[in-house]
């Protein structure tokens, strides 16, 4: 089975090496990591031609943002299963590719699978700030805020051909919308591994600021009502707050 990684970069250089050897030092030989570049004028592009034959498809264009970048990933694809690794990411061993493909192997009606991450700082990764310790989809979760983490959801590319991609409308939300389509409108099937799968350094596009904050949370507010999954703000806001703070709390067990 082959497993497509798509990566999205942008002025990328001073995490993108951890991200390619994280994917390079995988036990699991067939991976086609796609790297998609938004035009970075730093040392970005450099670092990726310097690792050039570890990476299968390299385009640098101007995008209109990470979300549409992502998409011309899965277009290129060639992969029957997808997954999504940030540029300033990694996995949290050299292990979950195999382990990823022996899901989808061992259950081929499985349409999807997610697991756990953590946030680390920046500079030292050994040190963990929140422990995103998921859990097994139930219907209705996304209107109490609930969401796996994007970077260790791998599915299926017929489920993208069926039920569509990132819908660019959504900035900063795009992966919590397009997950939700699959889990709630389309039900996939979809399997929580409870195991820590990536790593990703504080700051991200969601985080990095109060302004990003809010906006994501409008932007989620927005695509529950899009697919008439609203149900109450409070509701939503005391979930979404009490599922943050235990986070901070929680600890990997592995």
């Amino acid at each position: 089975m082959k497993i497509s990684i798509i990566t999205a970069t942008y002025n990328s250089a001073e995490f993108i090496n951890d991200c390619l050897k994280s994917v390079k030092t995988q036990n699991y030989d067939n991976i086609e990591h796609i790297v998609i570049d938004g035009n970075s004028t730093d040392e970005t592009l450099p670092l990726l031609y310097s690792k050039r034959d570890q990476i299968k498809e390299l385009i640098s264009e101007p995008d209109k943002g990470v979300y549409d970048a992502m998409n011309k990933g899965i277009k290129i694809a060639t992969g029957e299963v997808i997954g999504f690794l940030n540029s300033d990411d990694f996995y949290a061993n050299n292990r979950i590719i195999s382990k990823v493909a022996s899901v989808f192997n061992n259950n081929s009606s499985i349409d999807a699978c997610y697991a756990d991450l953590v946030y680390t700082q920046q500079m030292d990764t050994s040190k963990v700030v929140r422990y995103w310790k998921s859990k097994k989809f139930i219907a209705g979760s996304f209107s109490k805020g609930w969401r796996p983490p994007h970077p260790t959801f791998f599915a299926r590319s017929s489920v993208y051909k069926r039920f569509g991609q990132f819908d660019l409308d959504y900035s900063i939300s795009a992966d919590y919308e397009l997950m939700m389509r699959f889990f709630e409108k389309y039900k996939i099937d979809v399997r929580y591994i409870p195991e820590l799968w990536v790593k990703m350094r504080i700051g991200g596009l969601s985080n990095k600021s109060l302004k990003n904050i809010l906006k994501q949370n409008q932007e989620d507010l927005n695509a529950l009502k899009k697919h008439n999954l609203y149900k109450n703000i409070y509701i939503f806001f005391t979930f979404k707050i009490f599922s943050r703070l235990k986070q901070f709390f929680s600890r990997p067990s592995n």
